[in-house]
């Protein structure tokens, strides 16, 4: 079964992106070349990323069924998943201080900074969580891909909502400035909007858009990138949208965060991130190995850029911040 545009269980690969802003960003240092700082073992497919509360970097190995950690100076530590073939795939961190996953096979998943892992069955049947966010209300909620909106609590206690619209696999969501969720619908070119209590409101895109990741921005509303389409899109919380397009054609746009004030995404099929920033033409910055993959990317507690390269199996980051953690950092690699 396909999870749509994105790396699903093949390596099949697309990501994200923006447009223009409202909001006054801090300024950013001249970014360099992306450097690329832990080298994963083959065919380990690094997906979604985040920044722990240990000062590390989290990301899931979708072909590898490990959790990885790098700190900002390279030291990559993995823990293995309980069981093989569990295709972990988004990562957040969650309000009780633990890193919280999703892996495809029907469950979610809870490391602790010092690797302990703890698992969860969704109930219900058959199930595909897909991404994951901490919301407002103390728990943490994620998109699943048969039509549903899933909550859990700290302590495991999992709570299902349907999407209204049929097949509308459901993909990224975030916390909005509002004080809900918001998601994407892929399948069904709608953008999602849940309350803690679980009511579902729906708001309707352009024919063809397929939104997949999304963001709550510095101004207060949501960022997302529209795959098909090739555009940014903005939506208030009361629901009015604006769309740009994409400068390069047809680059997959899929993931976008917020970096230090700015917008940042990934180009995953120009194998480039890119940053906008407030009266000036988005900037694109290459990384440096071909065909890599840039997928996942986050903020790191260093306040640069990072990256995965689902592809190429490294971990990169794109230094924006004139902080210098490290005074020399040597891609780590697993042991041999």
């Amino acid at each position: 079964m396909s999870l749509g545009p994105g790396p699903g269980r093949s390596k099949h690969l697309l990501v994200g992106l923006l447009a223009g802003s409202l909001w006054t960003a801090a300024p950013i240092a001249s970014a360099q070349t992306p450097a690329e700082i832990a080298i994963l073992s083959p065919g380990s497919g690094p997906v979604e990323i985040v920044a722990g509360p240990d000062g590390g970097i989290w990301f899931t190995e979708q072909h590898g069924d490990r959790i990885g950690r790098v700190t900002p100076c390279g030291a990559l530590t993995e823990f293995d998943l309980p069981v093989p073939g569990s295709f972990p795939r988004g990562i957040a961190v969650g309000p009780d201080g633990n890193l919280w996953i999703t892996e495809l096979t029907g469950k979610i998943g809870r490391i602790t900074p010092a690797g302990a892992i703890t698992e969860f069955t969704i109930p219900g049947g058959v199930s595909e969580p897909i991404e994951i966010a901490s919301g407002p209300d103390g728990n943490l909620w994620f998109t699943e891909y048969y039509n549903r909106i899933g909550r859990i609590t700290p302590l495991g206690v999992v709570t299902l909502f349907s999407v209204p619209t049929p097949s509308s696999a459901p993909r990224f969501i975030a916390a909005g400035s509002d004080g809900n969720l918001w998601f994407t619908e892929s399948g069904a070119d709608r953008i999602g909007r849940i309350t803690v209590e679980g009511l579902i409101s729906e708001f309707v895109l352009p024919p063809g858009s397929q939104p997949l990741g999304i963001v709550a921005g510095p101004d207060g509303n949501l960022w997302f990138a529209e795959y098909s389409t090739n555009r940014i899109g903005r939506m208030t919380v009361s629901g009015s949208l604006t769309e740009s397009p994409i400068p390069t054609a047809n680059s997959g746009p899929s993931v976008i965060t917020v970096v230090d004030g700015n917008i940042w995404f990934s180009e995953n099929a120009a194998n480039q991130v890119a940053q906008v920033t407030p009266g000036a033409p988005i900037r694109e910055f290459g990384v440096p190995i071909p065909a890599s993959g840039p997928f996942g990317i986050s903020e790191g507690p260093d306040r640069n850029v990072w990256f995965t390269e689902f592809a190429a199996d490294r971990i990169a980051r794109l230094r924006i911040s004139l902080s210098r953690p490290c005074t020399r950092v040597v891609p780590s690699r697993p042991p041999q």
